[in-house]
């Protein structure tokens, strides 16, 4: 439990770096939920728990970017390294090799 935790305020300080307002509020969210939960003794609620956490942890460090307004009608966005992917172009008549 201990360990998803830190892992959880380890993902949020790098998928929010250099954004206070959201660091601050997903460590009170996760704070609030691990709070809400640490009474829980079925074990099985517990490993359901567990796993909402994980997906939480995948779901941030895969889905979310940050983006930021530089006008009124423009959004920079900020994608961390390990989002970035290798682009394969779409080809209609693909080449055999």
């Amino acid at each position: 439990v201990l360990k998803l935790f830190k892992l959880l305020h380890r993902t949020r300080q790098e998928v929010f770096k250099n954004d206070t307002r959201a660091l601050e509020a997903a460590r009170q969210k996760i704070n609030e939920e691990f709070r809400n939960s640490r009474d829980e003794t079925s074990e099985e609620k517990i490993n359901e728990l567990l796993k909402i956490g994980s997906d939480v942890e995948v779901i941030l460090r895969t889905s979310v970017i940050q983006a930021v307004h530089t006008d009124s009608d423009k959004i920079v966005l900020i994608p961390r390294k390990d989002l970035l992917q290798d682009n394969t172009p779409y080809m209609d008549k693909p080449t055999k090799k």
